[in-house]
């Protein structure tokens, strides 16, 4: 199976499972790592970036 046809089909996984969001489970440490940038929000200690420098961070630690 070539590259393309690898990524055609995950695709094709993709929109199926997409379909009905509620019969995949959230593991427990989803809320837990919400719940924690939620409480820096509120007690005014999140930090925020913009998408582009997000991007360049994310490209660099890959590099």
């Amino acid at each position: 199976m070539s590259s393309l046809d690898k990524i055609a089909v995950m695709e094709k996984l993709w929109d199926d499972l997409c379909r009905d969001p509620d019969s995949i489970p959230s593991p427990k440490w989803h809320k837990e790592v919400l719940e924690a940038r939620e409480k820096e929000i509120n007690e005014g200690e999140a930090k925020f970036t913009t998408f582009d420098r997000a991007k360049e961070r994310i490209r660099n630690q890959i590099k």
